[in-house]
């Protein structure tokens, strides 16, 4: 949970008042948006600021709206899973796919920590400067890739595997941070590496045992999209819908209590439900029920409270700032560009993976959060994290925009 560290006043509305002023204002800034040809999620960010601590003040991120944050998250990952293929996704992780991976992580990374040493840093506020740096967060890049209907093709498949590379690498760090002890001998830093490494190691047996079965299952000819009519016509449409749910969060579930995002396991499990089980009228009733929830409610609520967190009075060296966001944003389009074009992808594809790679959002506020909360960051650190997660998630769309689209339309012209 995301964690509110500003003193404001006290928010007096109610939290049914507040969510539902949250989604009329968010939907029709983005609405807005929308009408000149910009993505909606700015419109909804941008809401999110302007209610928020940094100008009106009318509405406070608590943990209340947090949670349906997170919830919102869940949605928007489980419905970019039914939409994108789980074999394309993990080809894109292997063989070339893993350079691009390799450097949208290592490259901000390194980005990050000269940063905190040029600034004179202590070793923690360095390290975690680093890997907020570093990440790419995975449902605002979903999401985004959503917002333009790109989620089949190169930039998405190359930009969602580099996400998920980022997202993992970092929280196995911070696993490894997180368990250490304050006598950190050889000893104890290694128990801590081998502790974290056997537990993505069984994080990703069970998605490759699990698709390994639904694969074996599907050759030897049973028909799953016949099990499921079956299922529905027993049951109900409601209750199968309620079943992928179920499925998608126990993995999320189990990636979580292997002490990695919730988020992580939840995309691949949604990611493992592949078209072919269910029947195409079947499965397009599931995606109209999943945008209009997602789409129409909390997909706005999710971008509005990423605004909520941004609070500019807090910042104290704007020169910091200036830095910190100006190497984030070029360490990835370098990143994205440099692999996409060593690995063969053309111009187009190479820079809009690298403007993809700069939405950190939610992610990067996960962590910034969890190091306040521990000690190993104070808030002045802390807010300007939040500043750069904001900013970058914000730019983000735009660029892709304005460089990226009129491209790909052009070539499919």
């Amino acid at each position: 949970m995301l964690l509110d560290v500003w003193s404001n006043k006290e928010n007096n509305m109610p939290l049914l008042t507040t969510l539902l002023f949250l989604i009329v204002t968010a939907r029709l800034l983005g609405q807005i948006f929308s009408r000149f040809n910009q993505p909606a999620i700015i419109g909804e960010m941008l809401e999110g600021v302007i209610l928020g601590p940094s100008l009106l003040n009318m509405v406070a991120p608590t943990p209340a709206l947090s949670g349906i944050s997170e919830f919102a998250v869940f949605l928007i990952v489980l419905s970019a899973g039914l939409e994108m293929n789980f074999k394309e996704v993990v080809d894109s992780m292997r063989g070339k796919g893993v350079v691009i991976a390799l450097l949208g992580f290592l490259l901000p990374l390194t980005g990050g920590i000269l940063v905190g040493m040029g600034f004179g840093f202590d070793v923690n506020r360095t390290i975690f400067l680093g890997l907020c740096v570093s990440i790419t967060a995975l449902p605002v890049t979903i999401s985004i890739l959503q917002s333009f209907k790109l989620l089949d093709s190169n930039i998405a498949r190359f930009s969602v595997a580099t996400a998920i590379f980022n997202d993992v690498a970092a929280l196995l760090i911070l696993g490894v941070i997180l368990n250490l002890p304050e006598q950190k001998s050889y000893h104890a830093v290694g128990h801590a590496i081998f502790t974290a490494s056997s537990k993505l190691i069984l994080l990703i047996l069970l998605i490759v045992g699990v698709s390994l079965v639904i694969e074996k299952v599907t050759e030897k000819g049973v028909r799953i999209d016949q099990w499921s009519e079956k299922l529905v016509a027993f049951i109900g449409n409601e209750a199968l819908f309620g079943l992928l749910l179920l499925l998608v969060l126990v993995f999320g579930s189990v990636s979580a209590a292997l002490g990695f995002h919730f988020v992580i396991g939840a995309f691949f499990g949604a990611l493992m439900i592949d078209r072919k089980f269910f029947l195409p009228s079947r499965y397009k009733e599931l995606e109209l029920t999943l945008s209009s929830i997602t789409g129409g409610f909390l997909a706005p609520v999710f971008f509005a409270y990423l605004g909520l967190e941004f609070k500019v009075q807090i910042i104290d060296s704007f020169a910091f700032v200036a830095v910190v966001l100006a190497v984030s944003i070029a360490t990835k389009i370098a990143a994205g560009w440099l692999g996409g074009r060593l690995i063969g992808l053309s111009k187009t594809d190479a820079l809009g993976i690298g403007f993809i790679l700069n939405g950190r959002g939610v992610m990067e506020l996960v962590i910034a959060s969890i190091a306040y909360d521990r000690g190993f960051i104070g808030q002045d650190l802390f807010s300007v994290l939040v500043l750069m997660g904001v900013i970058t998630t914000l730019i983000t769309p735009l660029m892709f925009r304005k460089w990226i689209m009129p491209r790909l339309t052009a070539h499919e012209v």
